[in-house]
C-alpha cells in the first residue's frame, strides 16, 4: 500500500511538472482547438461605442462549419440592415456580402478581411476562424501572470515572415484551467511596439463541452472606440448543411 501511494504521488508530481513546462506551441494548440469547433450556431448582440459616446446596436445570427473555415452572418436588427448577410470562406480570405435593398451579392476585395465589420472594432479577420494562431505566428511562453483574477499562461505570438495577418504580434493571457484566452493584445501591423487593440473576454461558460465567452469587448486604442459582443444563444452540437455557405444562400 505504501508503494502504491508513493507511485501515485510521483505520478502526480510528474503531471504537475509536465503542465508547468508546456511550451508556447503546446498551449496555443490547445487554445486553437477550443476556439475552432467543428460546427456552431449563435445569436449575438453587437454594440458599438463611438469616440463621442454614441452607440449603435446590431443583432446577428451566425453559423460556422469545418472548424471555422466557413462562416455565415445574417443581420436581424435594426431594420435598416435586416436581411443583410456576409459569407466568409477560407477563413475570411474570401468574403461576399448581400444587400437586401439592391438584392445583389458583391464579392469584396482580397484585403477586405482587414476592414471593420459594420464599422465595429472587430475586423472580418478577427471574426473569422481558422488556424492563424498556429500557421501565421510563432508562439513563445512568457512568465505566467494573473489576469482578470484568473491564473493564466502568458504568450507572445510573433508574426512569421510569410504570415498573412494584420498584426505584427499578439500578447495573450490564457486561463490555465481551460485554455481559454481571456485577454489578447493586438499590435500594429508595422510597429510591433504600438498597441492597436485589446480584446477582453468574460462570462465564460461551458456549452456542449466547449468553454465559451458570453461577452467580448474589443477596444481600439488608437481611435478610443470599443465594441461589445454579447452571446445571446449558442450551440455547437448542431448540423450545419454545406449549402448554407453559398452565394445563393445569402439571398434567403
Amino acid at each position: 500500500m505504501k508503494d502504491y501511494f508513493s507511485f501515485f504521488a510521483a505520478l502526480l508530481c510528474l503531471c504537475r511538472f509536465s503542465l508547468a513546462n508546456e511550451s508556447g506551441e503546446q498551449i496555443i494548440q490547445q487554445v486553437n482547438d477550443n476556439l475552432n469547433v467543428e460546427n456552431s450556431h449563435s445569436i449575438s448582440q453587437m454594440t458599438i461605442i463611438t469616440t463621442s459616446g454614441n452607440t449603435r446596436t446590431f443583432v446577428f445570427e451566425s453559423w460556422s462549419k469545418d472548424n471555422g473555415e466557413k462562416t455565415l452572418i445574417c443581420y436581424r436588427e435594426p431594420t435598416r440592415v435586416k436581411g443583410q448577410a456576409t459569407l466568409m470562406l477560407n477563413n475570411a480570405d474570401d468574403i461576399w456580402m448581400y444587400f437586401p435593398r439592391t438584392q445583389r451579392v458583391r464579392k469584396l476585395a482580397t484585403h477586405a478581411k482587414k476592414q471593420k465589420m459594420e464599422g465595429s472594432d472587430f475586423s472580418y479577420e478577427d471574426m473569422g476562424g481558422g488556424d492563424a494562431f498556429i500557421n501565421d505566428f510563432v508562439a513563445k511562453r512568457l512568465d505566467d501572470e494573473e489576469m482578470q483574477g484568473c491564473d493564466c499562461y502568458k504568450l507572445e505570438l510573433t508574426r512569421k515572415p510569410d504570415g498573412d495577418v494584420s498584426y505584427s504580434r499578439l500578447v495573450m493571457w490564457v486561463i490555465k484551467e481551460n485554455y481559454y484566452p481571456i485577454v489578447i493584445d493586438y499590435y500594429d501591423e508595422d510597429d510591433r511596439q504600438r498597441l492597436h487593440k485589446r480584446l477582453t473576454q468574460s462570462e465564460i461558460k461551458v456549452i456542449d463541452g466547449i468553454p465559451t465567452a458570453h461577452k467580448a469587448v474589443m477596444h481600439d486604442k488608437n481611435d478610443n472606440t470599443q465594441t461589445q459582443i454579447e452571446m445571446l444563444q449558442v450551440r455547437y452540437l448542431v448540423d450545419v448543411p454545406d449549402d448554407m455557405f453559398t452565394e445563393r444562400s445569402l439571398k434567403k
